[in-house]
């Protein structure tokens, strides 16, 4: 059983919880909830870790910026062809520090969805997220981002107006950021389209978020050719929060609530917004050549490789 059929289930304890009026069973069914959270957490696959990520009563980007930050004030296009619903970003306080805020935007609804683009950016969203993180260095504010994309979006619009590159300069110019910049993968991290804006000198995951170079879907097509194999894919590609912190590739998981961040939102913006003070801190006496200089570190030192010289590689070139 997965995590969404266990989920319906809580429901319905849940649901017949309120409509108890005697106390001792009341206790009762409060008892089974606790004990069921538990034992549906502690057999969570990675796959049920992707429909978590995917559910969609995760609270999206817009959530985030309205509960973590004060007096945030959005900034629109790139400057070159226009305004990509995808990506929102703009100035807030964070504590009473002014902080520059970007983020991948799924909708709440259909509606809001297609508007937005089901989150994956067109090249004129990582630009005007470039654009965004230029003016941020200029003012010398740091720079915090959510991720929360599928990927980017693959069109032939999209190619044509250089996604590739787009991205690719997205890279190129964060690695270079003299400023701190905070990734968060509040959901979906898929691909370069995550990457584009995830070059951070921290980068921290939600517990129950994915963070990989293309879906399940999408790794068995690739390698299996079979997309019903996606439950089997999650398992071997590493895409958990405590699969990528163990890998080292990221700093740190904020925990979520059983059954995931939409069952106590508050708890989990809280979290968040804790996080990303506690980070901020530690730069502010750092200098702006440390800070890029972390960065680059930080990417350097990322992966595994063993060398070989050539008496060890002749038998197999032979």
């Amino acid at each position: 059983m997965d995590i969404l059929r266990k989920e319906k289930k809580l429901l319905a304890l849940e649901g017949e919880l309120e409509r108890l009026d005697d106390a001792k069973a009341v206790e009762g069914i409060r008892q089974t909830i606790e004990s069921y959270k538990e034992q549906a957490m502690t057999t969570l696959t990675a796959w049920d870790r992707v429909l978590l990520a995917r559910h969609p009563l995760r609270p999206n980007a817009y959530a985030y910026i309205e509960s973590v930050f004060d007096g945030f004030i959005e900034l629109h296009g790139d400057r070159n062809f226009a305004d990509d619903r995808a990506i929102v970003g703009g100035i807030g306080f964070l504590k009473g520090e002014p902080v520059t805020v970007i983020a991948q935007v799924k909708g709440s609804c259909t509606e809001e969805n297609i508007a937005c683009n089901f989150a994956m950016a067109h090249p004129e969203g990582y630009r005007k997220a470039l654009r965004l993180m230029k003016q941020a260095e200029k003012f010398n504010r740091p720079v915090i981002t959510f991720i929360d994309t599928p990927g980017a979006y693959p069109g032939i619009g999209a190619e044509a107006r250089g996604q590739g590159e787009a991205i690719a300069r997205n890279l190129f110019e964060m690695s270079d950021l003299s400023v701190p910049i905070i990734a968060i993968v509040i959901g979906e991290g898929g691909s370069g389209g995550a990457l584009a804006i995830g070059v951070g000198n921290r980068v921290y995951m939600l517990e129950n978020s994915i963070y990989s170079i293309l879906s399940p879907e999408g790794y068995a097509s690739i390698l299996w050719k079979d997309a019903s194999r996606a439950k089997e894919a999650a398992e071997v590609m590493k895409l958990t929060s405590y699969d990528l912190e163990e890998l080292g590739i990221i700093d740190g998981i904020i925990l979520e609530p059983p059954f995931g961040a939409h069952h106590e939102r508050e708890e989990v913006f809280q979290a968040v917004k804790q996080t990303l003070i506690d980070t901020l801190n530690r730069y502010r006496t750092m200098s702006h050549f440390d800070i890029k200089t972390e960065r680059y570190a930080k990417y350097r030192n990322l992966g595994f490789f063993q060398r070989f010289n050539y008496e060890h590689l002749k038998g197999v070139v032979e």
